[in-house]
């Protein structure tokens, strides 16, 4: 259902969704999320890339439960986060969701990669 890779190199959390959450599956995913950010030795200021060009949108339960789970000050804070979707629907539901003023929207992995280590924190 999902990928979490640490890539210490470039200081970026690097995920990537392959389906669906339930309630129950987003509890798990930011109980391992949480676990390994800190097994990892990361720290805020991370770059994250979150990949969901192979999920599509997420069901309203789900949505609920990444808000209490991972919503705002329960996860370290990212000084950039790119999101991949190709979705038009995917990306209404990332910006209705995700405000942060150094989140941008890309289309493709590698774009947003770029961004990320390149970019100057404008939203898109």
């Amino acid at each position: 259902m999902y990928e979490i890779r640490f890539r210490h190199d470039i200081n970026l959390l690097d995920i990537a969704w392959h389906g669906l959450f339930s309630s129950d599956a987003v509890a798990a995913y930011a109980r391992e999320a949480k676990a390994r950010f800190a097994a990892e030795g990361f720290s805020p200021g991370y770059l994250l890339r979150m990949d969901m060009s192979h999920s599509a949108v997420q069901p309203k339960d789900a949505v609920a439960a990444f808000r209490e789970h991972l919503g705002e000050g329960k996860f370290p804070r990212a000084s950039r986060i790119a999101i991949v979707t190709p979705s038009v629907i995917a990306k209404m539901q990332v910006r209705r969701e995700m405000t942060q003023p150094y989140l941008r929207i890309f289309e493709a992995a590698e774009p947003a990669l770029q961004w990320l280590l390149n970019g100057d924190g404008e939203r898109a």
